[in-house]
């Protein structure tokens, strides 16, 4: 189970624009990821491509330090988000000595890749849990049952 991280803060776009690039990668395999953002005509897509190749390679990185074999094929987009950054405000000069504001919007992106082996170990851990909250109540039914016998017989 191999996961890396990576962050770009105070990027020049703004966080809508790049949430539009982000959104045609999630959930997919690395290599089919970068081939959608190198040719995507976006202007978010160039620096989203050099962070999913930067995780790529902090995954490798984090594989040696740990002494993992990790195939780079197999790595998976887990989680993409963009959070906005700070707004840059600028003043455009207008007509009869007035001032219109521009916001200059910023953001910060972050994407985690993981791969498929630590989602299928997570997996098995969630579907017994429901499993016991199942056999639950059938444990609480058989104390108000008890309860409700002894009552009967003392009324009658």
């Amino acid at each position: 189970m191999v996961e890396s991280i990576a962050k770009l803060k105070n990027i020049r776009v703004t966080p809508q624009k790049a949430r539009r690039v982000i959104d045609m990668v999630r959930g997919k395999h690395v290599e089919e990821a970068l081939a959608i953002l190198k040719f995507a005509p976006q202007g978010a897509s160039e620096p989203v491509f050099k962070l999913v190749a930067s995780a790529v390679a902090n995954a490798r990185v984090t594989a040696d330090k740990t002494n993992e074999a990790i195939n780079e094929a197999e790595l998976v987009i887990e989680r993409i988000f963009v959070d906005e950054g700070p707004t840059m405000k600028r003043f455009q000069p207008r007509a009869q000595g007035r001032a219109f504001q521009i916001l200059k919007r910023t953001s910060h992106i972050t994407v985690v890749l993981s791969t498929p082996e630590a989602k299928i170990s997570a997996a098995p851990a969630t579907k017994a849990a429901p499993k016991a909250a199942e056999k639950a109540p059938t444990a609480k039914a058989a104390p108000k049952a008890a309860a409700k016998a002894p009552t009967a017989k003392a009324g009658k």
